[in-house]
């Protein structure tokens, strides 16, 4: 009776272990498909957030991609059709665009010049062209030292001559460097960091990335790279100066190619300028000078000119627009070797308008011509009729329209005035104070801007030295501008930033350099 009754007692007991046991295993395996649940939802959390920065990345670089295109299509209309009567309507329907929307992003298209902040693109006219620096000018550069200017120029030039205190092949060399200097010209402002004691600090200053806006982390003190001071400003350093990208030539004002004046016909010479027969051939002779340049023709009357072609008969030595003290440099590798100190304007070129085989003969009367001494392309005549002076309308069509350099070979790109600081002037180019703050006057003053050089003449106390330097280192148009533009994706706020350097000298605008960062 006793054993009967504990069987029963006991049997119980391992029903209750046995449920206990399942028990135990059924929440491991709850635990265990939780956490396999858990795990797998992090990571498809984890794959979603991936593909919307990877989707919010590909919505904000083609926000700024259509930003740049939308720049771009400005100023290919602005190419084909130019305002001769608005310097700054380009730059207006530029800013106009540079902010937009799309369905799935934005873009901002900024710049940073002059100590503040722009919208829109900037323009590279606005410095100098590294390649047409001479080392007396980019003595005056911040932190400048003699031996980094004759090296940069070593850099640029054709021969491998060392120039003063420079460094040419040998010198890299002997350091075992992995590259040479190119003995060209200098293809990107980034290429200076190449040159012995250029160092980016230097030529970047807080602008690390050379986009040339006020990137946050270029603005926030020590907490990030680079080093910078937290003041809303940007210091780019030498960059800020210097550009490698703006380009000479482009269309006319008419929007039609440039007259070629070394190789025009009188007669097209008289259509596109409204001149008379006289003065077209003038203007033909005075083109066929080795050392002319337009800017000449600011100074000097055609009558003058052709009278000082008919006396030299050669070449005519000048030194190109002296100005100023020892300290402010010119441009003086255009045309013949680098200015000495205090030079500005065209170095050993001399002054335009010199004589040559194509000189005005003079036989006839005071500031006449006659047809001995004419161009190949000059018209015979026996009266030496007097060439009337151009009128103001004459010499803006002549700026406008006509060039004397080769087609299809542009060079170095000169400022724009309209854009050109007055620091730049002064500072760095090395014009007195009073001309540079009467050039910016005059600019403000109105509102279309400076659309001729020609206006220049309004400065009734500029000298004719100083009209002439500003001519040969001036324009009112620019053909090259760098572009950062920002895109920002609507769903998930990623930003990416394209910079790009355009030229829109020709039809189809070309792209000189793309990044995207």
């Amino acid at each position: 009776m006793k054993r009967s009754s504990r069987r029963p007692h006991s049997r119980r007991l391992r029903r209750h272990a046995r449920r206990g046991a399942v028990i135990v295993v059924v929440i491991w395996a709850i635990a265990i498909a939780a956490a396999v649940t858990v795990g797998l939802q992090l990571l498809c959390y984890r794959q979603a957030t991936l593909g919307q920065e990877a989707l919010g990345r590909v919505q904000a670089r083609w926000a700024a991609r259509a930003g740049i295109e939308e720049t771009i299509s400005v100023m290919a209309y602005h190419t084909e059709r130019p305002d001769p009567n608005d310097a700054f309507r380009i730059v207006r329907d530029m800013e106009d665009v540079s902010y937009g929307e799309l369905d799935t992003g934005s873009w901002d298209i900024r710049h940073f010049s002059d100590g503040q902040e722009w919208a829109g693109p900037m323009d590279e006219h606005s410095k100098v062209n590294v390649n047409l620096a001479s080392s007396a000018l980019l003595m005056n550069l911040p932190r400048m030292t003699v031996d980094v200017a004759d090296a940069i120029v070593d850099w640029r030039d054709d021969n491998d001559d060392v120039e003063g205190s420079g460094a040419e092949k040998q010198y890299y060399a002997n350091i075992s460097s992995s590259y040479q200097p190119r003995n060209a010209a200098f293809r990107s402002i980034a290429e200076l960091e190449l040159v012995a004691g250029v160092w980016p600090d230097l030529l970047r200053g807080e602008d690390w990335n050379l986009n040339g806006r006020l990137d946050p982390n270029e603005d926030d003190g020590n907490i990030s790279f680079p080093p910078d001071k937290p003041d809303g400003v940007l210091d780019a350093g030498w960059s800020q100066f210097l550009t490698a990208y703006s380009r000479g030539g482009g269309v006319s004002g008419s929007g039609e190619p440039r007259l070629y004046l070394k190789d025009a016909a009188p007669e097209d010479v008289e259509a596109r300028l409204g001149v008379t027969p006289e003065q077209a051939d003038a203007l033909i002779s005075f083109a066929q000078q080795a050392d002319a340049k337009l800017e000449t023709l600011l100074t000097q009357d055609l009558a003058s000119v052709g009278a000082a072609a008919a006396s030299s008969g050669g070449a005519r030595g000048g030194s190109g627009g002296a100005l100023g003290g020892g300290g402010g440099g010119g441009l003086g590798a255009s045309a013949g070797g680098g200015g000495g100190s205090g030079q500005l304007g065209t170095g050993g070129g001399g002054s335009a308008g010199s004589g040559g085989s194509g000189g005005l003969a003079g036989s006839g009367g005071s500031g006449g011509r006659g047809s001995a001494g004419g161009s190949a392309g000059g018209r015979s005549g026996s009266g030496g009729e007097a060439v009337q002076p151009l009128d103001t309308n004459q010499l803006r069509l002549v700026f406008q329209e006509c060039t004397l350099d080769p087609p299809g070979r542009p060079g170095p790109g000169k400022m724009n005035i309209n854009t050109v600081s007055s620091d730049v002037m002064r500072d760095l180019l090395g014009f007195p104070p009073t001309v540079a703050d009467a050039v910016v006057r005059l600019r403000e003053s109105k509102p279309q801007g400076l659309t001729s050089i020609v206006d220049l003449l309004e400065l009734e106390d500029l000298t004719q030295e100083e009209l002439g330097a500003l001519a040969a280192l001036m324009d009112t148009g620019s053909n090259v501008y760098s572009i950062s533009a920002k895109g920002r994706s609507w769903g998930s706020g990623t930003e990416v930033e394209i910079f790009v350097v355009v030229d829109r000298s020709t039809l189809p605008v070309q792209i000189l350099e793309y990044r995207e960062q």
